[in-house]
C-alpha cells in the first residue's frame, strides 16, 4: 500500500514537473513568436505598408535592398563626389555634399522617397508643407528610432532628441538659460574669452606666425563660451569632455550606419566597445562637475545651484525628488550636458569658421562690416544693446547660414497619420528636408543662389521659417539661436576690428559631413593686424 502511495505521489510530482515545464517552454514560445512577429512588423511589414500608401499618392524613389535600402548608394554617391577637394572655392556644393538629392530629384521630382536601412524617408522641398510640418504637426512629429539609436550613447535623451512630453518638459526647462536678462548677463564672459582668444593670436604672431586655422580658434573660444556661461567651468576643466565628445561623435556616424541589421548595437565590435567606453568616461567626467555643484549645496556652501544651464537642471530634479517624481534625473541632465556641450561650441564653431573664411574672401565686404563695428563701438567695448545696429553683419552671418548651414538635413518622424497639404503622411514615415538644397536653390533665391550676397537680407524678400531654415522653425527651433547669433557677432566684431585678414594659399576647399558641415583641411587665413 505504502508504495503504491508512494509511486503516486513519484507519478503527480512528474505530472507537475511536466506540466511546469510545458508552461514554461509555451511561455517561451510565446514571446518568440511575439519577438519575431515585432521584429517582421518592424523591418518588413510597417516599411512596405508606407511604400504602397506613397506609390498610390504617386511618389516613388529608388528601389531599396533587403535591409540596407539605398545605404550603399548614398555612400558611394557621396564617397565619390567628395574624394577630392574642390577645384576652386565655389559654394555651389550641393551636388558634392548630397550627390543623391541631385541625381534621384532630376528622375523623381521634387517628392521622392528612399531608404535609410529599414526607415523610409519622405524628401520634401517645397517650402509651404514645410512650413506647415515644422508648426503645425511640431507636438506628433520628432526623432525617429534610427536617429535615437544612433545617437544615443553620444547625446544620449538630451533636448536635441527628445520626443513628445519628454521633449515639451525638457524644452520649458532649459529655455530660460537662453533667453532675456540672462542672456544680456553673457555678453561679460563672451567678450573676455573672446578677448583673451585675440591676445592668443597676437602672442603667435610676435614670434612670427602670420598663418592660423582659424577653425582650431573658434572651436577652442566657443567651447571656453559655453562651459563658462552655462556649466561654471573653463575650456581647461572641460576640455577632456570635448575631446571625448568629439571623437564619440565620429564613432557614432559610424556605427549607425549599420543599425539596420537587427540587433546591431549589441554586437561586441570594436565600434561598440569603443563607444560604450568612451560614453561611460564622458559621463564619469560629467559626474565630477555635477556631484561638485552638488558638494556646494549640501555642505551649505552655496545657498542654490546656481542660474546657469546646469543649475537649472538640478533644481528641477529636485523639486520632482521632493514631489515623488523622477522624469529628470542623472541620466537625463548627464544627456542634456552632453547635448549642449556639442550644441553649444560645435555648430556655433563651425558658423564662425566658415563666415571668417568667406569674408576672408570678399575684402570689400570685410571691410563694410569693419566700418559699421568702428561706427556703432566708437572704439569703445561692445555692449549687448549695440549688437542690433551691427546690421551688415547680421547680413553676412545669414549668408553664411544660407550658404553653409551647421545641418544639411531637417529629419521628423510623423508619429501620427497627418495630412501636409495633398499629402497623406502615414505613420512612421520620417520627412527629410534637406536644407542645404533649398538654401542654395535658384527657383528661390535666383541665379546667383551659390554666391556670397549678404545684401540679399537687407531686404524682407525670403521668408525664415519657409526658405530659409538654419536653426529650423516653428516650436520645436534651436533653443540657443539667440545665444548662439550673439556669440558670433561679439567674436566676429571684436576680431574684424582688431585684424585684417586673407585666405591663404594654403587653403583647400573641401566641405564634407560628419553630422555637421565642417572644412575637411580646416580654414587657414593670413592675419595682420591693423594696429
Amino acid at each position: 500500500m505504502e508504495t503504491r502511495v508512494l509511486l503516486a505521489c513519484r507519478e503527480g510530482d512528474q505530472s507537475m514537473e511536466t506540466r511546469v515545464l510545458l508552461a514554461f517552454l509555451a511561455i517561451c514560445l510565446y514571446f518568440l513568436i511575439r519577438a519575431a512577429y515585432e521584429t517582421l512588423t518592424f523591418y518588413w511589414l510597417t516599411p512596405r505598408r508606407i511604400k504602397k500608401i506613397m506609390e498610390k499618392q504617386g511618389v516613388r524613389g529608388p528601389n531599396p535592398r533587403l535591409l540596407v535600402g539605398n545605404i550603399i548608394d548614398v555612400a558611394s554617391l557621396v564617397a565619390k563626389s567628395t574624394s577630392k577637394d574642390m577645384d576652386s572655392i565655389s559654394h555651389d556644393i550641393v551636388g558634392r555634399l548630397l550627390p543623391h538629392f541631385i541625381a534621384w530629384s532630376k528622375i523623381y521630382g521634387k517628392r521622392f522617397i528612399y531608404w535609410n536601412g529599414i526607415e523610409p524617408r519622405l524628401c520634401l522641398t517645397e517650402t509651404e508643407l514645410i512650413k506647415e510640418l515644422l508648426s503645425k504637426y511640431s507636438t506628433i512629429s520628432g526623432k525617429s528610432w534610427q536617429q535615437q539609436e544612433g545617437s544615443k550613447n553620444f547625446i544620449g535623451r538630451g533636448l536635441l532628441m527628445a520626443n513628445g512630453n519628454d521633449w515639451h518638459h525638457q524644452r520649458h526647462i532649459v529655455a530660460p538659460a537662453f533667453m532675456g536678462e540672462k542672456l544680456k548677463s553673457h555678453v561679460g564672459y563672451m567678450v573676455e574669452c573672446t578677448k583673451d582668444m585675440l591676445q592668443s593670436l597676437e602672442n603667435a604672431m610676435e614670434k612670427g606666425q602670420t598663418e592660423f586655422e582659424i577653425g582650431e580658434y573658434m572651436t577652442h573660444l566657443t567651447a571656453d563660451i559655453i562651459s563658462r556661461t552655462e556649466f561654471d567651468y573653463s575650456y581647461e576643466k572641460g576640455k577632456k569632455i570635448f575631446s571625448l565628445l568629439t571623437v564619440l561623435q565620429h564613432l557614432c556616424a559610424q556605427a549607425s550606419r549599420h543599425l539596420w541589421f537587427p540587433g546591431s548595437r549589441y554586437f561586441p565590435s570594436k565600434y561598440n566597445r569603443e563607444i560604450k567606453s568612451l560614453k561611460m568616461e564622458v559621463e564619469r567626467q560629467l559626474m565630477e562637475i555635477i556631484q561638485s555643484r552638488k558638494d556646494c549645496v549640501e555642505i551649505g556652501r552655496s545657498s542654490s545651484y546656481g542660474n546657469d544651464l546646469l543649475g537649472l537642471l538640478l533644481t528641477e530634479m529636485q523639486k520632482k525628488r521632493d514631489n515623488n517624481e523622477f522624469s529628470l534625473n542623472l541620466q537625463l541632465i548627464m544627456d542634456e550636458c552632453k547635448t549642449f556641450f556639442f550644441a553649444g561650441h560645435e555648430t556655433t564653431a563651425l558658423l564662425l569658421t566658415w563666415t571668417v573664411m568667406l569674408l576672408a574672401c570678399n575684402p570689400s565686404w570685410q571691410e563694410k562690416v569693419r566700418n559699421e563695428v568702428n561706427q556703432v563701438c566708437n572704439g569703445n567695448q561692445l555692449s549687448f544693446e549695440q549688437l542690433p545696429k551691427l546690421t551688415l553683419l547680421n547680413m553676412v552671418i545669414n549668408e553664411s547660414l544660407r550658404l553653409y548651414p551647421p545641418a544639411t538635413v531637417l529629419p521628423r518622424m510623423a508619429f501620427e497619420d497627418i495630412k501636409l497639404g495633398d499629402l497623406h503622411i502615414p505613420k512612421g514615415l520620417s520627412i527629410w528636408i534637406p536644407v542645404l538644397a533649398i538654401h542654395h536653390s535658384e527657383e528661390i533665391w535666383g541665379k546667383d543662389a551659390n554666391e556670397f550676397r549678404p545684401d540679399r537680407f537687407g531686404s524682407k524678400s525670403y521668408a525664415v521659417g519657409r526658405h530659409f531654415l538654419p536653426f529650423a522653425t516653428g516650436p520645436r527651433n534651436c533653443v540657443g539661436q539667440s545665444f548662439a547669433i550673439m556669440e558670433v557677432k561679439i567674436i566676429l566684431a571684436m576680431l574684424i576690428s582688431r585684424f585684417r585678414f586673407t585666405i591663404s594659399e594654403s587653403y583647400r576647399h573641401a566641405p564634407v559631413i560628419v553630422l555637421t558641415i565642417k572644412p575637411k583641411h580646416g580654414v587657414q587665413i593670413c592675419l595682420n593686424p591693423l594696429n
